[in-house]
């Protein structure tokens, strides 16, 4: 699912730089379930992703709840200076035992060392999305690799494809735990959970995917 929804994969472009992707999956309670690359080998994408991936999992988790989900990307705007957040981000750092532990021959595999630990880490932009069936939350999903833009947008298709995108409810009108983009030229938003834009044409891609609203529809 993770190469079906990557442009080096066979994929659609996601508006960013259509980078391969790490995904990393988390349940309830925080543990990581499974890690993947859509790639080849384990560096045709980004090293540094593999533990961000993971952390996005965890945040979306840990911030959002039965009948509410919370995107990474709903939390930017919140965590900079003047913030509700603010502070957010390193207010549960990392395990950095958990993330490297083992052989990185096995990262992105089965055998991930990852797998059957809590990682820990906030991260504060696009990539992790919650999970939900038809009881409620499960997990979350992180996607990292490309700009958090993209990354947002992978892991909008992602979760669609595993059909865990019941969503019950979000901050995002509609389109519920969607990336905002409504950050003015003062570095304000409006909403206070908007997501700053990246550099290509993510932005459009998500409203056209469902998985972003501009800041003109955001109350």
């Amino acid at each position: 699912m993770l190469k079906k929804s990557v442009k080096p994969g066979g994929g659609p472009s996601n508006g960013g730089l259509d980078n391969n992707e790490w995904a990393a999956v988390v349940n309830r309670q925080g543990v990581v379930c499974a890690v993947a690359y859509s790639g080849g080998k384990v560096d045709d994408q980004w090293l540094g992703s593999r533990a961000i991936a993971a952390e996005k999992a965890n945040t979306a988790n840990a911030f959002s709840l039965k009948d509410k989900a919370m995107a990474t990307a709903n939390l930017y705007a919140g965590a900079q200076p003047g913030g509700f957040l603010f502070g957010a981000a390193v207010g549960n750092p990392p395990s950095p035992e958990a993330l490297y532990a083992g052989s990185p021959n096995t990262f992105g595999t089965a055998q991930d060392p990852m797998v059957g630990k809590p990682i820990g880490g906030t991260i504060v932009f696009g990539g992790g999305l919650a999970l939900y069936d038809s009881n409620g939350i499960t997990g979350a999903l992180g996607v990292s690799g490309d700009s958090s833009c993209a990354d947002h947008n992978v892991a909008w298709r992602v979760r669609h494809q595993l059909g865990l995108d019941r969503v019950p409810a979000g901050v995002s009108p509609n389109m519920k735990d969607a990336i905002i983009y409504d950050i003015g030229p003062d570095g304000k938003s409006p909403s206070g959970f908007g997501h700053p834009k990246c550099n290509g044409k993510e932005d459009q891609i998500a409203v056209d995917l469902g998985a972003g609203v501009s800041g003109n529809v955001v109350r």
